[in-house]
């Protein structure tokens, strides 16, 4: 780079690189200095954890928002080497009854398989009506809030369906919709990937999102590991003069007139950005440590001092013999396995993790990426990927102590779904949310969500009102990780609507 940078992005996971793509397309000079010494992509990576020639996702691992995310079509990653894969069925949603209810992008699958066939006929419906109006409602939901022009695509009738689904529950949606227990189990045990238990007040949404885009878009796996899309996301900014520094940890951000202009990294380096910083890091490492105390209302020190992060994330890998040898056939076919019991499981589940207990009978994501992408582990074997939603810190001693035990919990978890899946288990590497703060310090206490996904912190109160537009109270300082909406999901669109704000500003 010829000069110094014009804007610093703080971060390289998928938000971060979003940006950078951005605002060097624009012409600009960019830095994204990242504090991991070997890699950038933060939680969107793959290694090595269990044997060698086995590929891991160390974070996220499937993307139903990839697919139909306004940033990544913008920036086609696909020009840049990024390949997608699918299994036949996207996610199996197992009872230990043999009772199963199924996602997929073939409709006729969902249909038969969906608890009942009236159940699946309804679940139909409902995707096909959610197929015809989400080009209307992806814009409208990841684009800078408020987005009125995508929204006016929803009137009048749509936005009225849509609200009387998302006000409700996951339990009460389920319930007026559904009537067989695996149908009714699908919507809150997907909701279940955020904070938002079975009987919140509006917390249909997401469990509603994720169900109807794994019929659409699917929960695509990309070739050769979650970090290919980092990969790819590196080789665009690149291609625009961007560049990546790793191993630069930033200390502090410079303010000098209320304008942010510069970061002071740990080795004492300063690196000044002329029009604009953009930060992806989580609200209170941003408002509560990089930017001094006196630069900002004293409300906002405050919040930050308190700030309501979502559940703990307890992760497992394991490197396999062979497939896992689910008793539900339709099981051995899915992307995502989902083990979650009942509505009453769900709740259970929910309030041991609330109460500050490990689960006794874990709700899990259970990720077979090597399904459909054979290239993450040698001929004839298999990787898993699973995770649970634990409390934030250990509720006995400390994570080293309980580690391999709730790991063994797990696995009896699986067993009991798929007999004979210890028997094929080569390898396990158990990862606690204390080590996935290590290795990313935007997932505070494990928290994978950017904070809490209750209703009440979302939209204008995401992270904090009235700075729900990227812009921090510090002038040339944009917030874009996950902690701003959208939120959570690797979608890249809160780094992409940071950069177009930035951009605007300019």
């Amino acid at each position: 780079m010829s000069g110094d940078p014009e804007v610093v992005v703080i971060g390289a996971g998928p938000n971060g690189l979003a940006g950078a793509c951005v605002l060097a397309r624009a012409g600009l000079r960019v830095l994204v200095v990242e504090a991991h010494p070997d890699r950038p992509g933060g939680a969107l990576a793959s290694d090595a954890g269990t044997l060698p020639g086995f590929v891991h996702d160390v974070g996220a691992a499937f993307f139903p928002f990839a697919q139909a995310s306004p940033a990544f079509r913008d920036l086609r990653l696909d020009e840049h080497g990024l390949r997608w894969t699918f299994a036949p069925i996207e996610s199996a949603h197992p009872g230990p009854d043999g009772s199963v209810a199924v996602l997929a992008r073939d409709l006729d699958i969902v249909e038969r398989n969906f608890g009942s066939l009236q159940d699946g006929g309804r679940m139909r419906r409902v995707c096909e009506w959610h197929q015809n109006i989400e080009p209307s409602l992806i814009p409208a939901m990841l684009k800078t809030f408020p987005a009125i022009r995508p929204a006016l695509g929803l009137l009048p009738f749509a936005i009225f369906r849509l609200a009387a689904t998302f006000m409700r529950s996951g339990a009460r949606l389920s319930k007026a919709w559904f009537e067989s227990e695996p149908a009714q189990r699908v919507i809150p045990g997907l909701a279940l990937h955020t904070d938002v238990g079975p009987d919140d007040m509006f917390g249909s949404g997401i469990g509603y999102m994720l169900a109807v885009m794994a019929t659409t878009g699917g929960y695509g796996v990309p070739e050769g590991g979650a970090g290919a899309i980092t990969a790819a996301m590196i080789r665009k900014l690149e291609s625009h003069g961007g560049q990546v520094q790793l191993g630069a940890r930033v200390k502090s951000i410079v303010v000098r007139d209320n304008r942010a202009v510069a970061v002071v990294l740990a080795d004492g380096q300063e690196l000044r950005a002329s029009k604009g910083i953009l930060s992806d890091t989580s609200a209170p490492a941003l408002l509560g440590r990089l930017v001094d105390a006196k630069h900002l209302p004293g409300r906002i020190v405050r919040k930050m001092a308190n700030f309501a992060q979502g559940w703990g994330t307890f992760k497992l890998d394991w490197a396999l013999d062979g497939p896992v040898p689910w008793s539900c056939e339709l099981a051995r076919e899915a992307a995502v396995v989902h083990a979650g019991d009942s509505l009453e499981d769900l709740r259970s589940f929910t309030n041991e993790v609330r109460g500050g207990a490990l689960p006794s009978n874990p709700y899990l994501v259970i990720g077979q990426q090597s399904l459909s992408d054979p290239s993450r582990a040698p001929a004839g074997k298999h990787t898993l990927w699973a995770y649970s939603r634990v409390p934030n810190h250990a509720p006995e001693g400390d994570w080293a102590e309980i580690k391999a035990r709730f790991a063994d919990t797990v696995d009896a978890r699986i067993e009991a779904l798929a007999p004979g899946f210890r028997d094929r288990v080569l390898a396990r590497r158990a990862v606690s949310p204390a080590d996935l703060e290590h290795m990313d310090a935007n997932l505070i206490g494990g928290d994978l969500g950017g904070g809490s996904n209750a209703w009440h912190r979302q939209l204008l109160f995401r992270p904090v009102f009235p700075w729900f537009r990227y812009r921090m109270p510090v002038k040339g300082l944009y917030l874009g990780s996950s902690y701003a909406h959208p939120g959570a999901g690797v979608h890249g669109m809160c780094g992409y609507n940071a950069a177009h704000m930035l951009l605007r500003d300019l």
